[in-house]
């Protein structure tokens, strides 16, 4: 069940992304390049509705911090870490369904406690047997 503010999206202008040289093997390019991205959302500072901003901070808290290098483009791993932050929010809005208590049916009763009597009878089998067998 999704509030009618679930849809709100991401303002890139929100964002706060920083810069890093991406570790690992890739030569040159690698160890030249700064393309892994630590993007940063402050809930308290966004423009969020307040029912929204709620849930995500009780759920996320108020600093959203992902880091992507996954590719070797600085410009898509931006958009890799919007689509992140985006993905959390969207998660940490759902609200759960209640569920509810529903009597369990005859025939899982009857095998519940047909099982409880095979393990007893396994049980009683593996005792040493008593005097007046």
């Amino acid at each position: 069940m999704n509030p009618p503010d679930a849809s709100w999206t991401v303002p890139e202008a929100e964002v706060k992304f920083r810069f890093i040289a991406s570790g690992g093997p890739g030569g040159q390019h690698a160890n030249r390049s700064n393309t892994k991205v630590e993007a940063v959302l402050r809930i308290d500072e966004s423009t969020m509705p307040e029912a929204l901003r709620g849930r995500v901070i009780a759920r996320l808290g108020n600093v959203i911090r992902v880091t992507v290098d996954a590719e070797r483009s600085q410009l898509r791993n931006r958009q890799i870490a919007l689509e992140r932050i985006q993905q959390r929010i969207d998660s940490a809005s759902r609200t759960k369904r209640k569920r509810t208590a529903t009597k369990p049916t005859r025939g899982s009763q009857r095998r519940r406690v047909e099982a409880k009597r095979r393990r007893s009878e396994t049980k009683r089998n593996r005792r040493a047997p008593s005097a007046d067998d």
